[in-house]
């Protein structure tokens, strides 16, 4: 008779994906060593986002942000401070970031560990803060920050190759969402690609931003030159804009003269570097557009990034419309 394989139990299986691990990481913390707060954040874009957290004694919400440059945890990855300090009016570099952090943010204790990714680069951290010092006792916890954070880096590698994996099969199948004028993707796929991407960005805090495009003067085109002078305009518009995105990012036709694309991994700055570009590959093809785009933050996520983008080049045609600036 052949032996069956066991299966455990659903509750007893380990955490596979990155944002349930920093979930149980951060919990058992609050539980093992109460502080007045335990968090797992991402570092991007010269920012901290705190992606998991427990703040009984902050009262911050999942997704807060702080400046990185005046943040404990630069100073702790760089080496130059320790990763655990009971008291940090014994470290200087210390005593001087907790009165920068925020006005009403009083740290007394801090605790912290990087999370690296298999090249060395800098992911996160685990970080805890107490608003009181606490006693040098705090260091036996040391051992159990390695633990967590090399349990974090491995489950972090894991996951992100899965993720590459099942992005790539996702884009395979994108043919069966592409919009017959353009061969871009069209409305369908655009919202089954957000709604799976809204997930994937939640777990990682990558950054990401928005663009929406609005064809002007489609109608008249239509009206004055037939529908076929309309598709082409359309036409030409779409191969532009796809001459202008990098490898990874997304666009599609949304219908009628409106165009959405996620630049992926893209800052605020490289994003309007990049609308700069399709803007004049819009002119060079003798078509012109009104442009708008928004930032990804784990608080709005991407539908709060595409309305902020959809009302930004609203205003953006409006302006345009006021002063009479030329297409």
């Amino acid at each position: 008779m052949e032996s069956q394989t066991p299966f455990v139990a659903a509750h007893l299986r380990p955490a596979r994906t990155f944002d349930a691990a920093c979930a149980t990481v951060v919990e058992y913390l609050a539980r093992a060593v109460p502080m007045g707060m335990w968090a797992v954040s991402r570092i991007v874009d010269g920012r901290q986002i705190m992606l998991a957290l427990d703040a009984p004694a902050y009262g911050m919400p999942e997704g807060a942000e702080f400046p990185y440059a005046t943040s404990f945890c630069r100073t702790m990855v760089a080496g130059d401070t320790p990763r655990i300090a009971p008291d940090v009016s014994r470290v200087p570099e210390y005593a001087r970031a907790a009165g920068l952090v925020a006005p009403d943010v009083v740290v007394g204790a801090y605790v912290g560990t990087p999370i690296v990714r298999p090249d060395g680069a800098l992911f996160g951290t685990v970080c805890g803060y107490d608003p009181e010092s606490r006693p040098d006792s705090l260091h036996e916890i040391r051992p159990l920050l390695d633990l967590l954070s090399s349990m974090l880096s491995a489950v972090l590698e894991a996951d992100e190759f899965a993720t590459a994996t099942a992005r790539e099969l996702e884009l395979a199948r994108r043919e069966a969402d592409t919009d017959a004028l353009t061969g871009l993707l069209n409305r369908r796929g655009w919202d089954r690609f957000l709604s799976t991407e809204e997930l994937r960005y939640r777990r990682f805090g990558d950054p990401a931003c928005v663009v929406v495009m609005d064809l002007d003067h489609l109608k008249t085109v239509n009206d004055t030159r037939g529908h076929d002078a309309g598709d082409d305009y359309i036409r030409r518009a779409a191969a532009a804009l796809a001459r202008c995105v990098r490898g990874g990012d997304v666009l599609a036709r949304l219908g009628g003269d409106e165009f959405g694309m996620l630049a992926v991994g893209a800052t605020v700055e490289q994003t309007v570097e990049l609308v700069e570009r399709m803007e004049l590959a819009l002119e060079a093809a003798g078509v012109s557009g009104s442009f708008g785009h928004a930032p990804y933050s784990v608080v709005a996520g991407l539908p709060g990034a595409w309305q902020a983008a959809d009302q930004a080049m609203y205003e953006r045609k409006r302006l345009r419309r006021a002063t009479r600036e030329p297409a």
